[in-house]
């Protein structure tokens, strides 16, 4: 038998023992040679163990940064060869870029590593077909500790001549103080809302007040698309002012571009008494254009009944993603209008007379649980439920995923 001492005593270690300082470096090397996680390992861990010059340990930690590409790039190559990959691909290549990057916030690469590693980044930003695009500016942003290299990829962006990159470059110039580039290069698009909008506050934030206002008018005229920011920025202006009617105008306009309870209930409480028996006739215009749910809603607020339950009256499609909404506000008119309600919930009580999959099986049971709800809790009629859910269960009584998604959802089901 082994002496107890030796029992478990792992071979390599005791190699390893005694092996003599060039043998150890030598296997490093080895080892390293085939994976490039080991040289990251064993810079992280001896960081922790030895005390070595300033100079040493920065160089150390440019060279983990630039080991972290290279170990993430092989991938990252791939995706862009094919045009991107299958999901768990692009998530490793995802959480690899994004460790790079918390590294790069931590540390300042040392310029030969940080140019090695700029010029590789843009290569696939000018490629642009990895479908990592977000995480690749993020690095070169993060390779950017002064404002001399910011100008520097800025002007990388700008000579790509390409959209984005572009819009980048102008933001880099406008943060640095670059006014002529910045300049330059705004004046060259001048299309939608936001254009007029970033170059309306470059003007302010420059002192330039008068020539802000003029070009934030200028884009209320002849920008296209979103215009939210344009209508707050002239908002502000005219409150600053002291014109409470152009204010009010503008308020109201970004405010019912898409109007809903909440923003009704702003334009109220801002409104004074005056004011809002001008500007609630034209709130009502527009619910009544367009009557969604969220004019619902409003009229909902306002106790307009009625009104509200107009909209439950028609057969209406509803996408998935809206229907919890509606059929959330339908709730709050159950006991006003059981009747009607209840006629509209039926509209969406699927095929129940055909196998199905057990999604369609989950979504059906849903539905009509919001029948029983009404006939149940709120018409108190519960022989019209059995009546209504007993052909039902004993039409699927041979589907038993049927059974169990009812079962699931709506109380009584069982025991019917």
């Amino acid at each position: 038998m082994k002496n107890k001492n030796t029992k478990n005593k792992d071979p390599l270690i005791s190699m390893l023992n005694a092996a003599s300082k060039d043998d150890l470096i030598e296997l490093i090397k080895e080892l390293m040679g085939t994976d490039l996680s080991i040289r990251r390992i064993c810079i992280n861990h001896l960081k922790e163990k030895v005390t070595v010059s300033s100079s040493v340990t920065a160089d150390a930690d440019s060279s983990v940064a630039l080991t972290l590409w290279h170990e993430v790039e092989p991938e990252l190559s791939e995706l862009d060869e094919y045009g991107g990959g299958d999901y768990s691909l692009m998530e490793d290549v995802g959480e690899g870029l994004y460790e790079l990057y918390k590294k790069l916030k931590e540390v300042t690469l040392t310029d030969e590593d940080r140019y090695e590693l700029l010029n590789e980044v843009m290569s696939y930003i000018e490629s642009g077909n990895a479908g990592m695009d977000d995480s690749l500016y993020d690095i070169a942003y993060a390779l950017c500790k002064n404002d001399e290299s910011l100008k520097e990829l800025a002007e990388r962006f700008e000579n790509l001549k390409r959209d984005w990159p572009i819009e980048n470059a102008r933001g880099i110039y406008r943060r640095i103080g670059e006014h002529k580039k910045y300049l330059e290069l705004r004046l060259l698009e001048m299309k939608y809302g936001m254009d007029y909008y970033d170059l309306a506050s470059y003007y302010w934030e420059t002192g330039e007040k008068s020539k802000a206002v003029e070009t934030a008018q200028k884009g209320m005229k002849f920008g296209q698309g979103r215009m939210d920011e344009l209508k707050i920025f002239l908002a502000e202006r005219a409150k600053e002012a002291g014109d409470r009617d152009t204010y009010l105008e503008y308020y109201f306009s970004q405010k019912t571009d898409s109007l809903t309870l909440s923003s009704y209930k702003e334009i109220k409480k801002e409104c004074k008494k005056e004011e809002w028996g001008k500007y609630e006739p034209k709130l009502l215009k527009i619910m009544k254009k367009n009557f969604n749910i969220q004019a619902v809603k409003i009229h909902l607020y306002r106790q307009e009944y009625e009104a509200a339950l107009q909209y439950f009256k028609k057969d209406r499609r509803l996408s998935y993603y809206g229907s919890h909404e509606v059929f959330s506000v339908a709730e709050e008119l159950e006991n006003r209008y059981p009747e009607q309600i209840l006629r509209f919930y039926k509209l969406f009580v699927g095929n129940l007379n055909t196998s199905a999959t057990r999604k369609t099986y989950s979504e059906n049971a849903v539905a009509v649980a919001r029948v029983r709800r009404v006939i149940v809790d709120v018409m108190e009629k519960t022989d019209k439920w059995k009546k209504y859910a007993l052909p039902i269960k004993l039409n699927n009584d041979r589907r038993p995923a049927f059974q169990d998604e009812f079962e699931r959802v709506i109380p009584d089901w069982k025991s019917l």
